[in-house]
């Protein structure tokens, strides 16, 4: 048995069997990661995956226990190599961060900008996804902080604290009918409307606050990128739905942004670490870069704590 195998066996799992995808975000052939597998089965004397015939289709019993094993051998496997590079580079690095595109564009700069200014020797690589997605790289290790919605924030794996609380905002073509109506979610339902894919950046707000006035929202078109969604605004095609950081009026854009923060509820952004791992020096500043309210104790300790561990509430104290 060894570290490919294992690596196999959980990244399988997330890939949902399928092994082109895993050859290829393990860097190898397809005819390597099922020679491998075979291998690990022969060794072990037990089937670790259902199939029928070459497909891949779940996990047998012994393979789920398994694969709880090695995501475990992996993180602590991990931990070791990461405690090395805490220790022996701790003022340049790789400071890694997952987060949305709406908060990489429009929340994250002017954080970046200080950032740099005090750790120069730092590189920061910017990983943008779907909250999901954000989650899993953190559980992985392959980003040091995640910056996403509730999803970062209701893990067990993950430490969680708050950023900042916003709202939606609507965005429409200059001239537009709604300029001059009342702002209610009834005046908003008969237009097209245009917004955020489900899973993200609020969107289960937006509808929920629909179905609780019995009212049937229009979506022609939702996406997962808050400039995308201000493009079909400019074409004519809808009302736009996103976050208000997103909707600054820009004089040459052609657009008018309406306040809906009475519409629809506020969303928190988190950011979030892998629980019980240690951590370089300038990930803490950073968290205490982008909240300057969050404690440097605190953090640590929740941090620290092991997965599973009953985290306190953090108070969320800063708002735009």
């Amino acid at each position: 048995m060894n570290f490919q195998q294992l690596k196999i066996i959980r990244e399988a799992s997330r890939c949902e069997f399928n092994l082109t995808e895993v050859a290829n975000n393990l860097y190898t052939s397809q005819s390597g990661v099922s020679r491998h597998i075979r291998d690990l089965e022969d060794e072990l004397g037990v089937e670790i995956f259902i199939r029928r015939g070459k497909r891949l289709l779940g996990m047998t019993e012994p393979g789920k226990a398994l694969l709880t094993i090695a995501e475990r051998i992996l993180d602590e496997a991990g931990k070791v190599r990461r405690l090395a590079d805490v220790f022996t580079n701790e003022t340049s690095g790789v400071l890694t961060i997952a987060t949305t595109h709406t908060q990489a564009r429009y929340s994250l700069p002017r954080v970046i900008k200080a950032f740099r200014q005090l750790w120069p020797a730092v590189r920061l690589e910017l990983h943008q996804g779907s909250p999901q997605e954000i989650v899993a790289m953190l559980l992985a290790g392959e980003a040091d902080i995640g910056i996403a919605s509730e999803q970062v924030m209701s893990h067990p794996g993950l430490a969680a604290f708050p950023w900042f609380s916003w709202y939606h905002a609507l965005l429409v073509p200059q001239g537009h009918e709604l300029e001059q109506q009342a702002i209610t979610l009834e005046n908003v339902s008969r237009y097209p409307l245009i917004t955020y894919r489900q899973g993200i950046t609020g969107r289960s707000r937006v509808d929920r606050a629909f179905q609780a006035a019995n009212l049937k929202s229009d979506i022609v078109l939702s996406a997962q990128d808050s400039d995308v969604v201000k493009t079909y605004v400019e074409l004519g095609l809808g009302v736009g739905i996103l976050a208000e950081q997103a909707a600054q009026q820009d004089a040459d854009s052609g657009l008018t942004r309406l306040d809906a923060r009475h519409l629809f509820e506020p969303s928190t952004v988190w950011l979030g670490l892998k629980r019980g791992q240690l951590q370089r020096n300038y990930v803490w500043q950073f968290l205490e870069l982008c909240n300057a309210n969050l404690s440097l104790e605190e953090i640590k300790r929740q941090a620290l704590l092991p997965e599973g561990s009953e985290s306190e509430e953090v108070v969320l104290d800063f708002q735009i």
